[in-house]
């Protein structure tokens, strides 16, 4: 019933305070949550966890090819830290081991840092999406920063029509919250690698932002849900006719990062889907079929 359109899985467990699922584990979780398959992200950028080799995912793969897909990364300071770097040729490489796209690509750099541009550039070139997560600042954080409306996302979906760009994180989807402040968007990275609390936004949300702006304006947006969850549950009505109006570029994930990490967003959509709100086939597109048609899941 649910493909995962964002996952991780380590092939040993590290040593830090996320302890992110043995593909054992993972497979466990996902057969008892009724998820068929799942797309599994490399952790490359030292900002946050540890990183892997994208070869460690591409043996979890080969090991269970009818459960789990994968995706490459690669930090945008690799090979030369250049912004001429060629790494559309590792890229290509990885894509031709069968790699279905970028991601998650989470250093704490400008999103219209140089490098960054470069990174997406070559992904363009190669024909691999990408997948993004967002910060407010940079230092003491990951993933790539952006303000308040999302100015540098949106020049980036401009500047690469082509680049098939999969939003991701509380940084993007906290922009339909109407927080009353913009840090509430996301929890605050503590020195020991912990996190504050998720601030909820106050329902019922009202009007529209950036977000239905960015999706109307741009066809090579899509986005992956999981940290939606915190803005959508707040108001199921807001959260049904969102999701109702942009089925066609929205998958499931799950962004699992642990063994007991609950599936919220599973949660709701099958809410909506049971009551009503969500018609059966919006439903099916968020949860399996969009990824399938997308990323060329057999």
């Amino acid at each position: 019933m649910f493909i995962d359109s964002h996952a991780h899985a380590f092939r040993r467990p590290v040593p830090f305070v996320v302890k992110f699922c043995t593909v054992d584990e993972l497979l466990k979780r996902y057969d008892d949550a009724g998820i068929e398959k799942g797309i599994l992200m490399p952790v490359v950028n030292p900002e946050v966890y540890l990183p892997q080799a994208n070869e460690d995912i591409l043996d979890m793969v080969a090991a269970h090819p009818d459960r789990l897909a994968a995706f490459c990364n690669i930090d945008p300071r690799a090979i030369s830290n250049s912004v001429q770097a060629p790494l559309d040729k590792i890229l290509q490489y990885y894509k031709d081991l069968g790699c279905k796209g970028v991601g998650e690509i989470m250093p704490n750099l400008p999103m219209l840092d140089p490098m960054v541009q470069n990174l997406f550039a070559c992904a363009e070139k190669v024909g691999l999406p990408v997948t993004t997560d967002g910060s407010l600042i940079v230092g003491g954080d990951f993933g790539l920063q952006d303000e308040p409306g999302l100015p540098q996302l949106e020049y980036t979906l401009a500047r690469f029509p082509d680049l098939k760009y999969i939003a991701h994180g509380p940084i993007f989807w906290g922009e339909l919250g109407g927080f009353k402040t913009p840090a509430q968007r996301k929890p605050v990275m503590k020195a020991n690698g912990g996190q504050t609390h998720y601030f909820a936004p106050e329902g019922p949300l009202t009007g529209e932002c950036v977000v239905h702006s960015l999706f109307r304006r741009f066809p090579n947006l899509m986005a992956e849900l999981s940290d939606a969850y915190m803005v959508l549950n707040c108001d199921h009505a807001y959260a049904a006719r969102f999701l109702t109006e942009f089925q066609d570029r929205l998958f499931f994930g799950t962004d699992i990062c642990g063994f007991g990490h609950r599936f919220t967003m599973m949660e709701l959509l099958l809410k909506l889907r049971d009551d009503g709100s969500l018609p059966e086939d919006a439903f099916r597109k968020i949860a399996h079929d969009n990824a399938i048609k997308y990323f060329n899941l057999i």
